[in-house]
């Protein structure tokens, strides 16, 4: 099968010489990385998965099974306007450039090699997960994500061959090189060298993490570099999913939590074999703390420098904002002065990742909420669900040499010693929490720590043969 049939694209991919004996080149060592690191242990298994071949309604979701090293990881643009402004910044309203300006070439390799690293190296975090998924639905849409991770990749080395030559080209080699959690080659941003090797990190992954992807790519999918807003505005659609298995996936973990509280006589929900509410409390401050980061400083020379060039803007800038230069209006940012906080007014340009940040915070918030009904709904009273402040357990940024409550308060050291296993994951919840971590492979059958989903995928049952084994040793 040759490059243009096995990878489906819009980019008229046969036509262009160069570009396909580059990505000829690259390929097989995209298909040697999935699978020395990709899911372990399911390769030759047949897996329902979703699958772009277009990008129109008809197109973008096909369903099948399909071994994953066979999977189509496709190259899609939404179709080109070739009318569309830039959307922001000092050259708002000109036309989108289809080329890289010169000037700006350093700066936006940076950010494309940036948001590229971000999707093999979920992957390596989640690569032994399989192992222990609390159902076959679960472990199919695990498998989704990891795919589709897999196809963003490609949307983002398709850039990097197509547009920036020989630099670009290494840039993609040095994708398949680095490894999450590697100390010599590690990741390039800290959260993505974390540790999520049990299903309750997953889902805080997916909900968190995945959560700020949405926020990044919406923030590029305007930007004045035309295809790579087009790309983005593709992986957008895909990444709706990733959010829909973290969200979903806690609401799921949080309602077998009171259920199991409700019917244990001391009220306990790990004596049901369940994750209680405080631990699940215990992961939402950390997974929290940790993508919120992902943002950057809240006082950044890079982002005005993105913005005003037209590179990077914010969330539905054209949709949500009337003026588009950033250049007329200050943002107001608490920052410690003198042991406490105190507000700092700040050019807007500066604080373009708080603005971005203050969507994603907001975003979470409405999800902690739903997360809460599911409690009330089981009929359980005297526990909430919250989202940590912005400024608590940070190691980057402007508060990052502080520290602060649950709340955001300004407290000393000691305390934040004294009270972090109130607040953080201790070693004995990670252990139990592994502890709980059993397999779970037969259809419509889920591990006793998670409920059940309300619906299947794509008009399948709960009950539906997800996942098909080539070996019946599971």
């Amino acid at each position: 099968m040759s490059l243009t049939d096995s990878i489906p694209n819009n980019v008229d991919l046969g036509s262009d010489r160069k570009l396909l004996r580059a990505l000829e080149k690259w390929q097989p060592n995209f298909i040697e990385w999935w699978k020395d690191m990709g899911p372990e242990g399911f390769q030759e298994d047949q897996i329902w998965l979703r699958t772009a071949i277009s990008v129109d309604a008809s197109g973008w979701a096909n369903y099948e099974y399909v071994r994953m090293p066979e999977y189509r990881w496709g190259i899609f643009l939404t179709p080109r306007d070739e009318r569309r402004p830039i959307g922001f910044g000092d050259e708002a309203d000109r036309l989108a450039w289809e080329e890289v300006p010169g000037e700006l070439r350093g700066m936006l390799r940076r950010i494309i090699v940036t948001q590229a690293d971000t999707e093999p190296a979920s992957v390596e975090q989640q690569r032994l997960l399989g192992k222990t998924a609390p159902s076959l639905y679960d472990l199919r849409n695990l498998f989704q994500v990891n795919v589709e991770e897999g196809r963003h990749l490609w949307a983002m080395v398709h850039l990097l061959h197509q547009y920036f030559g020989r630099d670009g080209r290494e840039e993609a080699e040095a994708l398949l090189q680095r490894r999450s959690g590697d100390v010599d080659k590690p990741r390039i941003l800290s959260t993505f060298n974390e540790r999520t090797d049990e299903w309750l990190s997953f889902f805080m992954f997916t909900m968190f993490t995945d959560r700020d992807g949405k926020y990044q790519l919406s923030a590029l999918s305007e930007s004045g570099f035309d295809p790579l807003a087009r790309a983005t505005q593709f992986m957008l659609t895909e990444e709706a999913f990733h959010l829909f298995v973290g969200e979903t996936g806690i609401g799921r973990i949080v309602q077998r939590a009171a259920e199991a509280t409700l019917k244990d006589p001391n009220g306990d929900a790990r004596n049901q074999g369940a994750i209680d509410l405080p631990t699940i409390q215990k992961w939402i401050n950390f997974w929290f703390s940790s993508a919120i980061e992902l943002f950057g400083g809240e006082i950044s020379s890079n982002a005005a420098d993105y913005f005003a060039t037209g590179l990077k803007g914010r969330h539905h800038e054209r949709k949500k904002y009337e003026e588009h230069s950033g250049l007329r209006d200050i943002y107001s940012i608490p920052v410690v002065k003198d042991g406490r906080l105190t507000d700092e007014e700040v050019p807007l340009r500066n604080a373009m990742n708080e603005v971005l940040r203050d969507e994603y915070v907001s975003d979470c918030e409405r999800a902690c909420a739903r997360w809460n009904k599911r409690i009330q709904e089981s009929g359980l009273t005297g526990f909430e669900l919250k989202i940590p402040s912005r400024r608590f357990n940070r190691s980057m940024g402007i508060y990052a040499d502080h520290c602060f409550d649950l709340e955001g308060q300004i407290i000393s050291e000691g305390e934040f010693e004294k009270r972090k296993s109130e607040w953080l994951p201790t070693a004995e919840d990670r252990a139990y929490v592994q502890s709980v971590m059993v397999p779970c492979y037969e259809p419509g059958k889920f591990a006793p720590w998670i409920a059940p989903p309300r619906k299947g995928v794509k008009g399948k049952g709960v009950d539906f043969e997800y996942v098909k084994f080539a070996s019946s040793a599971r």
